[in-house]
C-alpha cells in the first residue's frame, strides 16, 4: 500500500470521528467514552498498521460532544454542538494546526453525499462497557454494491439526536457503543472499553488560540487535504 493512499485512508478515519457519540437533552451524560479501534481481516504489513491510530476518545458535556484521535502525523479533533447543529475541526498535521467551521448547511451537505441505506432492528443485544446494548443491521448501498454493518447501541447515554451529523448512522436511536468503517481498502471497528462519567472542562470545546481558522479551499491550497 502506497503512502498516499494510506494518507487517503487516515483521512477517511478522521471523517469516521462524525460517528461519535454525542449527547441527549433527556438523559445528560458528562465524561469521556474510549474506544479501541481495530483492523479486522486486513491485509496490511506491521509498519504500515503503525501509522493507523488505536483508539478514539469522546468527551461530552452539556449539548457538546469532542472526538479526539491520533494518527501518525499527527491529532484530528471533533467539536460538534449539537443543539446549535454546527461543528469544527481541528488538525495537527506535523506541527501545523488549522482549524475548520462547519454550519448547519455544511454538515447537511455532507450528509445528502453518503449512500443511501437501510436499518433492520434486531432483537440481539450486547453488553458493552457495562451498558446493555442493542443491535442494528445497516444495509449501505454503495455505487460499488451492497454491504452490511452491524451496529450496538444504547439510549442510556443518548437519543438520535446524537447521531444527526453521522451519515449512514443518522437514524439509530441512541450512542454508538460498537460501529465500523468500511473502504475500498480496508475494515475499522470501533469498540467502547470504557465510559467514565467525570467533570469535564468547558475548555475542552473551544478552539486553541494556537490554531488558525482556515476555510477548505485555504486548507486545500496549503497541503492539498481534501477535508
Amino acid at each position: 500500500m502506497k503512502f498516499s493512499r494510506i494518507r487517503l485512508l487516515l483521512m477517511l478515519i478522521a471523517a469516521c470521528l462524525v460517528a461519535g457519540p454525542g449527547f441527549s437533552a433527556s438523559q445528560p451524560f458528562e465524561g469521556v467514552i474510549t474506544f479501541k479501534i481495530t483492523y479486522p481481516g486486513n491485509k496490511i504489513t506491521e509498519n504500515q498498521l503503525a501509522l493507523f491510530p488505536k483508539a478514539l476518545t469522546v468527551m461530552i458535556k452539556g449539548g457538546k460532544s469532542r472526538t479526539d484521535i491520533l494518527t501518525g502525523g499527527g491529532s484530528r479533533v471533533e467539536i460538534t454542538d449539537h443543539q446549535e447543529k454546527t461543528k469544527v475541526k481541528l488538525l495537527n498535521m506535523m506541527g501545523q494546526k488549522y482549524a475548520l467551521r462547519y454550519t448547519t448547511d455544511d454538515i447537511a451537505k455532507e450528509t445528502a453525499k453518503e449512500a443511501p441505506v437501510s436499518v433492520e432492528l434486531t432483537s440481539e443485544t450486547r453488553n458493552i462497557a457495562g451498558y446493555q446494548c442493542k443491535n442494528a443491521v445497516i444495509t449501505v448501498n454503495d455505487k460499488s454494491g451492497k454491504y452490511t454493518i452491524v451496529v450496538y447501541y444504547t439510549p442510556e447515554l443518548g437519543g438520535k439526536q446524537a447521531n444527526f451529523d453521522k451519515g449512514i448512522y443518522k437514524d439509530i436511536e441512541g450512542v454508538l457503543m460498537e460501529f465500523s468503517m468500511k473502504t475500498s481498502e480496508m475494515t475499522m471497528r470501533f469498540t467502547a472499553i470504557s465510559v467514565e462519567k467525570k467533570t469535564v472542562s468547558s475548555k475542552e470545546f473551544e478552539i486553541p488560540p494556537d490554531y488558525s481558522i482556515i476555510s477548505k479551499d485555504e486548507l486545500k491550497s496549503k497541503i492539498g487535504s481534501k477535508e
